[in-house]
């Protein structure tokens, strides 16, 4: 078997840090966490953690990457209905990433921070995502409504996002019932007794 190269060995060690940040920024919290027990978690030095990434921001930029990447991926394993629901519930299991979510979302206001292009990016390809769950259950005849699918995308996103915020400050806020009370306004039927067209609640 030939030997890896450098690059390959480096991408590698790159990949390891950043499981290891993801677990414990999930496990611990983003604020409460030192880069120097992600690096003692990978065998490395504080500097020579730094060595992989060109900042902290931009360590910090790639973990969210490879949450949302985690995320599609356990999302296309499951056999059964998707929920946008799930996104929500996950964010209450790992309040450590849910904060750094928030704060690297602010800071990504600025076009100069690592974080700009990964949230320029992001959202786009979630507004689609959703436009598209709404617009299958339109078609299903399960969801009623005048605003077009792609422009409830963004309400719904926005939700999302703000419930998110809100669960940060106050965690006896529930992060799920929002999102319900959306699904049955829109719910055909609603006046007569329909459901929404999420599952019930766990």
């Amino acid at each position: 078997m030939a030997k890896r190269g450098p690059y390959e060995k480096g991408e590698a060690k790159r990949t390891e840090i950043l499981h290891a940040a993801l677990e414990i920024f999930a496990a611990e919290g983003y604020r409460g966490t030192s880069l120097r027990k992600v690096a003692a978690r990978c065998n490395l030095s504080l500097p020579g953690l730094m060595h992989y990434f060109s900042s902290k921001e931009d360590l910090l930029t790639q973990v969210l990457r490879m949450r949302d990447e985690t995320a599609r991926v356990r999302q296309t394993e499951r056999t059964g209905e998707p929920s946008y629901r799930d996104i929500i519930r996950e964010g209450a299991q790992t309040p450590g990433l849910v904060e750094l979510f928030v704060s690297m979302a602010a800071a990504a206001s600025d076009p100069e921070h690592p974080a700009h292009a990964h949230f320029a990016e992001r959202y786009p390809v979630l507004r689609e995502r959703v436009a598209g769950y709404v617009r299958q259950r339109m078609d299903e005849g399960r969801l009623t409504t005048e605003i077009p699918p792609e422009r409830l995308a963004v309400l719904l996103l926005a939700l999302a996002d703000g419930i998110q915020l809100q669960w940060l400050i106050d965690r006896s806020t529930d992060m799920e019932q929002p999102i319900d009370d959306v699904f049955r306004l829109l719910a055909v039927g609603r006046d007569g007794g329909g459901e929404a067209p999420e599952p019930e609640r766990e």
